[in-house]
């Protein structure tokens, strides 16, 4: 693949997908464009061009990311509508769906994304999903960038803000469970930097166990478990803090606060 892509937005998210595309050895061009050039010296240092200016960089580009706040996606779409034309446009904004993007930029041929910040290390889950009018040959572009930053699947749009509080929200949950390993670790005696790697390697093992073998958790905990032994004694300990109930409610309200977004910016 050596086409011409521009990343409007280069914040973490704009960053982290740049410097997976470049670990993937994306072979084309990549532009990133953000109005805060501090944002763009470290990406300059890894070959990528950058640019401040969002016209001329979709112009010059056959795959335009758009990685903004959803309150500026309309401002963005419509200084760059001429520009992206009859081209492949990725839209990574959160809660905007396909209806306001088409609606803004009816000419391109519109891909929306949600990827988590894994995609820093080339670990992110990635749920897609398109217009009508993006092609075959779109689709397996976009699905071989989206796997240079981890693995993907296309879902029905519907899905989305499900998938925002599941998935694009998820490392802040990790990061809590990771945490708690980490002090719990420390409690019981435990140097730091041990309780730390052990803690993130464990929940990093846990999630390739699933995915490896096929296999749900469930099966994945009794493998662990032996009567009478430390697993089952800390599992029981585990379930009567009510951890399932406090993240199934975690979920819901990340996805209605999803839902209330898009009502409050009036992104229909």
């Amino acid at each position: 693949m050596n086409d011409r892509i521009t990343v409007i937005g280069a914040g973490m998210m704009g960053s982290a997908i740049i410097k997976s595309l470049v670990k993937g050895s994306y072979g084309g061009k990549i532009t990133a464009v953000d109005i805060a050039p501090e944002k763009l010296k470290d990406l300059e240092k890894i070959g990528v061009k950058v640019s401040l200016d969002n016209r001329k960089s979709a112009a010059d580009a056959d795959t335009v990311f758009i990685i903004v706040k959803p309150g500026d996606v309309e401002k963005v779409l419509k200084e760059i509508s001429k520009e992206i034309k009859g081209k492949l446009l990725i839209s990574v904004a959160a809660t905007v769906p396909l209806a306001f993007l088409r609606k803004n930029a009816p000419e391109a041929r519109i891909v929306r994304i949600m990827p988590n910040l894994g995609a820093m290390v080339q670990a992110a889950y990635t749920a897609y999903c398109c217009e009508p009018n993006v092609t075959t040959k779109d689709k397996e572009k976009v699905q071989a960038l989206l796997n240079m930053m981890g693995v993907c699947d296309e879902v029905d749009e519907k899905y989305m803000d499900a998938i925002t509080a599941v998935s694009g929200s998820g490392p802040g949950y990790m990061s809590i469970i990771i945490e708690a390993l980490t002090y719990a670790g420390l409690k019981v005696g435990l140097p730091r930097n041990i309780a730390l790697k052990c803690a993130a390697q464990t929940v990093m093992g846990t999630g390739k166990l699933v995915i490896d073998l096929n296999e749900e958790p469930a099966k994945i905990k009794d493998m662990t478990t032996t009567p009478g032994g430390t697993t089952i004694e800390a599992i029981y300990q585990i379930e009567q803090s009510q951890i399932r109930p406090a993240m199934i409610r975690a979920i819901e309200e990340a996805t209605k606060k999803s839902q209330a977004i898009r009502e409050k910016l009036n992104l229909t």
